[in-house]
Parts: structure tokens; sequence; C-alpha cells
């Protein structure tokens, strides 16, 4: 197989893994010469790997750590203990006139700060966050949009050693409920509205509930978002014990440096929550450390991040990637945030964007660029991206057309990165690097010090065969543990119960003979007819080359002690689902898999129910079809698809 796109050798000299790779050298004496040799070298001593990537990127340990590393299981590592860091910190280290974070809105509103101005902002907030009693340990939930002063509190709120947990205002309110409600917050951010698909949608009503719904909440500040002057009087008239304020009234702008707070290496930094399509979502406990190093890590050396780029993701609050994203400033770089749809006023909206911004590395979802290529948007010929070097690609495998199709439409000379990991880790266990090739349908590699591999059921390692993936060995961004969850039970059932003292992590994929990675779904949607494993994923590759066909969801239906595949397909405006597009879609599935992935029932439906971060759900529309109830439907962007596989007569014969 040919490589889509191969680093030149300025690019490969330029980059900071080379950096870190000469340094490393320099240092140890190892002899490292490519990125085989570096990955090896951080999975057979991740200790001294972490240690130095700590050191290169300068990390400031108030206490510094007794060892890298001690007690080296899973769970149970402990990452340089007895240290004290703040995540916070790091990423408000520049304090000048280069731009922090741009931030468009869809209906058209621009603004920008710079990391002076970021740096007053967070001071200001943190002036209220202290006047309002907010103390180390404590929760700040955010109901917000990607905006600059959801950003502006994270970091007031972590300075000082809250710790932090936000979700978009897209979710329904038992899903709020549902998430903020275990945490018990003391202060809620929100907004009095926001904007999608061109139309403004109100949050005060919503917000009245949440308030009396969590009784822990004592202060809610609402930043003026869709209005210039919001009215909060109904959220104050419907809770006696409300105090509502506004955002200007809350920051109380002062001379005062931002205060921080040294916190051990595991202090919990961000509470994140599993997509809880299966019950109560799982509230995932993050530390400063494990956070700060894994992202240093990523953006620095495996998306080749430095301070003159501009970085943009698509993603909502509620979705680990604005984590991720927002720990760009950290290296210096300029944030672009975005909130609307991004098909609003019209399908080449973020390219517009990232036209117009210098762009250099743009990130978004597997999804999106299948949108796109099916509304036949081809940017190359009508946009100029000579700042544009890389593309990053998460949520769900990135389809080999979709590949073809960013080469040949979007821009010839990029890196295009599919990246996997998840919520879990906040993080990835396989991602791009700039000194490798891009082959189609491949992750370019392991990330480094994760001792990622794919196994079988019984655990044994394999490669250019498909398999479970695992990482076998502890890293510092494991989760600090799961909230309410004093024993630990919830934590080591949910990632250690299947192969023990190895995080099992779901996906479904296996290594290639480049050393990339293929996932072809998650392990608890593989399809299993006849008794052979089948990933979703090799079903909608050749599904999504059907023209005729928007998207498709695919589960096992158990049939006649057996089970058997049958695949939903949402088609373009216009079109209905006959004989003939039946054979269609069969004959290119067979064509390009096995007889086993050919669907026994194709039928048509007009929505597929995704998460509220844009994730299908199979698990759901499995339980459907098998007349089970699904446990937390407040969990989907839009719950009454469901209804359209319930009692499918199709499904009967």
């Amino acid at each position: 197989m040919s490589a889509l796109w191969i680093p030149d050798q300025n690019t490969i000299t330029s980059s900071n893994l080379q950096a870190f790779i000469n340094r490393v050298k320099e240092v140890t004496g190892l002899p490292l010469e490519d990125y085989s040799d570096l990955y090896q070298w951080s999975i057979e001593d991740r200790p001294a790997f972490w240690q130095r990537l700590a050191e290169f990127y300068r990390v400031q340990f108030h206490t510094q750590p007794s060892a890298p590393l001690i007690n080296d299981s899973m769970p149970g590592a402990q990452w340089f203990p007895d240290s004290t860091l703040n995540y916070a910190e790091h990423l408000l280290q520049q304090r000048d006139n280069k731009t922090a974070l741009v931030f468009q809105g869809e209906n058209g509103r621009r603004r920008t700060l710079s990391y002076r101005e970021l740096y007053q902002s967070v001071a200001a907030a943190q002036q209220g966050l202290i006047a309002g009693g907010i103390k180390k340990g404590d929760r700040i939930a955010a109901f917000m949009p990607n905006c600059p002063e959801t950003i502006i509190l994270m970091l007031a709120a972590t300075a000082l050693g809250a710790i932090w947990s936000s979700c978009s205002p897209d979710f329904g309110i038992q899903g709020v409920l549902d998430r903020f409600g275990q945490i018990e917050p003391r202060l809620l951010l929100t907004v009095d509205g926001y904007f999608y698909g061109g139309k403004s949608i109100d949050c005060l009503a919503k917000t009245a509930q949440i308030q009396q719904n969590i009784p822990s909440l004592e202060t809610t500040v609402v930043v003026p978002f869709a209005n210039p002057e919001p009215d909060i009087g109904q959220i104050n008239t419907l809770n006696k014990n409300s105090n509502a304020i506004l955002w200007a009234d809350f920051c109380q702008p002062s001379s005062k440096s931002v205060s921080i707070i040294p916190v051990e290496f595991n202090h919990p930094l961000f509470i994140m929550y599993s997509s809880g399509t299966t019950g109560v979502p799982k509230c995932i406990v993050h530390g400063h450390g494990g956070t700060l190093l894994q992202h240093l890590k990523e953006l620095g050396l495996h998306t080749d991040l430095k301070a003159q780029d501009t970085i943009f993701y698509f993603t909502t609050c509620g979705w680990m990637m604005w984590n991720w994203l927002v720990s760009s400033l950290a290296l210096g770089a300029t944030v672009v945030l975005y909130d609307g749809s991004p098909f609003y006023p019209e399908p080449a909206t973020l390219m517009d964007m990232a036209e117009a911004e210098n762009v250099s590395i743009f990130g978004t979802s597997a999804k999106y660029i299948a949108a796109l290529q099916k509304a036949g948007v081809k940017p190359a010929s009508s946009h100029n991206f000579q700042h544009l070097k890389a593309i990053l690609s998460t949520g769900s495998p990135l389809l080999h057309e979709s590949y073809d199709y960013v080469f040949q439409e979007v821009k010839a000379d990029v890196r295009l990165s599919s990246i996997s990991g998840g919520t879990d880790i906040i993080s990835c266990f396989a991602l791009g690097c700039p000194i490798l090739p891009v082959y189609r349908g491949e992750l370019q590699c392991r990330g480094l010090g994760m001792d990622v591999h794919f196994v079988d059921t019984t655990g044994s390692s394999l490669t250019e065969a498909k398999g479970e993936l695992v990482c076998q060995s502890s890293f510092p961004s494991m989760p600090v543990g799961f909230w309410n969850d004093p024993d630990g039970n919830k934590y080591h059932n949910a990632y250690f119960n299947e192969f023990a003292g190895v995080w099992a992590h779901g996906d479904y994929g296996e290594l290639t003979r480049h050393g990339g990675v293929i996932i072809h779904g998650r392990a608890d949607a593989v399809l299993n007819p006849g008794g052979v494993r089948i990933g979703t994923a090799e079903i909608y590759r050749q599904v999504e080359k059907v023209e005729e066909v928007l998207e498709s969801i695919a589960v096992g239906q158990e049939w006649e002690d057996d089970t058997r595949i049958v695949l939903f397909v949402q088609l373009r405006d216009g079109v209905t689902l006959n004989d003939q597009l039946i054979r269609k879609i069969i004959q290119t599935i067979r064509s390009n898999t096995t007889p086993r992935h050919v669907p026994a029932k194709v039928l048509q439906v007009t929505d597929i129910p995704r998460t509220i971060s844009g994730k299908i759900v199979e698990l759901a529309v499995r339980e459907v079809i098998h007349n089970r109830p699904v446990k937390n439907t407040d969990a989907l962007a839009n719950p009454d698809a469901l209804d359209q596989f319930r009692q499918r007569q199709e499904l009967f014969s």
C-alpha cells in the first residue's frame, strides 16, 4: 500500500517530535533513529519517558516528585508521587498581546482575546469565585456553549484547586441532572441562550429547573450570549434560594494576579461523563498532572503544535475534545472556538472560517468529513489553505473514502491524522505523527508511552488481525477514579474485569504492518453472524460508497439460534428504499468484504439516534429491536429517532 502523504525532510527536522528525539539521545545516549525506536523505548522505560517529557516541556512542579512512578500496576499506579503542580498555571504562562482565543458564532459574531486579556479576565473571574467562598475541592459546573467565558472560568476555578465539569446547552434537563446532580456543584455557569441552525434557543427556563433540582447550587452565573441584556429574574422567581447573577457583576476586576494553588499530581481537575446510554453516566475523574502531561505529549509531539500555530477543533463543552483543545494554550498557540451548526448557513461554513483565521491545525469528526463529501463541497477549488498543515479526525473511524476525499478535494499536501481514544483517558491510544507517512484507512501510530495491543479472547497479542484494544501497562492519564465510588469497584469493573491488570478499552481493531492502527468499531457493538466477528465500521465503509445513502447503522439481531445483521439506512431527500437500491447496497458490501458482512435485512429510517457528541448508538438500537428498554434516552441528542426501530414488522420474518 502506497502512502497518501509522506513528510519531507524539512517537516521532519523542524518537528517538535524530532527535537524531542534529539534531546533524549543527547541526555541518555540511546540510539534512537525514528519513531519506532522512540515508541519502543517509551514503552520499555515508561518512567524515564514521562520524566523526559516533563523536562522537555518544562512542567512546573512546586514540589518535585520523589520518583516518576511507584506501584506500577493497573489500577493503583502512582505517577509522580509526592509532587505538586497546577494545570491552569501552565495555560496562563503567556501574558503578552499575542492572540490566545478567537471566537466565532454561527450568527457571525467574532471576538478575540490576547494572552494578556485572557489572564486579566481569569483574574477577575477568580475574584468572583473567591468572594463566593469557592475553595480547593469544590465543584464548578458549566452548562455552556463553546465560548471564551467557559475557558475563563475553568482556568479561574482550577487555579484554585476547584474541580471543573461541563456539558453543552443542548443537553436535556434530565441529562444535566444525571451528570451534575451526582457531583453536587456549588456554582453553575450558564448562558441566557444559544444559536443553532439559525435559531435562538432559550436556556433560562432550563437553568431555573437545573438550579431547582440541584440543592448544592449556591450561585448561578449567567453569561449574556443570545441577548446583550437578558432578564434573569425568572431564575430567582422560581427558586427562593436562588442567587443568579450576570457575568459582568460576578467578575471583579482588580490589579491582583491569578492565585495559583499547588495541588497533588492526582488532585481532581475535570469530572467527565460516559455517554450514559446504558444507564446513569459514570463520573470519570481526571487529575491535574496526568491530563497536563498527556495533552502536552499529544498536542506538542503528535500534533506538532507550535506557538505560531492556530488550532481549531469543532467540539462542544460536553466532549473531551474541548478539554484537549483548551490545553493548546499551554503551548502558546492561538485557539479558535466555534459555536453553532457546522453546516449553517451553508456546508462550507467551517472551511470559510479556517481560511479566514489562517488555521494550521483543523480538527473535526469523521462524520463531518463524510457529510462534506456527500454535500459535494470541494474546498480545494474555492479556498486558500496555505497555512493548513494538519487535519485531525475523531469520534468514529474515518472511512477509507474520506481519506481520498480530503487529499483530492480539501488539500493534497496535508497530514490527515485520524485519532482514537476517549473520555475515559481524556486522550488517545492511537493518533497522528508528523514524521510518519499517512496510509489510507490507518491511524498513523500508537501513542508514546501507551502500551497498546490488540488481543484475542485469551488476551494474546495480535498483529494484522482483529482483536480488542487493550493497554497492558499503566499511564499517567488513567482516571483518578470515579466520583462516588469509594471502594473503586465501578472503576475496576469498567476497565479491568476482562483481563486482570490490563486496561480493556472496548474498541475493536488491529495493528498494521506499518505500526499503524485500524479501528473497526466498538467491541460491544461487534456483529457476530455465524460466530464470525465483524466490526460495524467495516460495513459503514462500504455503505458510504452508495450515493443514495446519507448514513447507516448496523446491529445484530438474535435470530433462530444465531445472529443476523440488520442494516438501517438514512437516504437522501426524495430517495425511497426499493429492491433495486437494496441490491445495490448488498452488492457493494459483498464485493468489497465477505458474504458474512452482507445484512439479512436492509430497512429505511429517516433519522439515526446519536449521542449529544454525535456518535451513533448501535447498542440502543440493538436493545430497541429486541423490545428491551433503553435505560437513559436523555443521553441522546434525538431520542425520538428510536421510535423508527420499534416493532418493525420486517424484523419478524
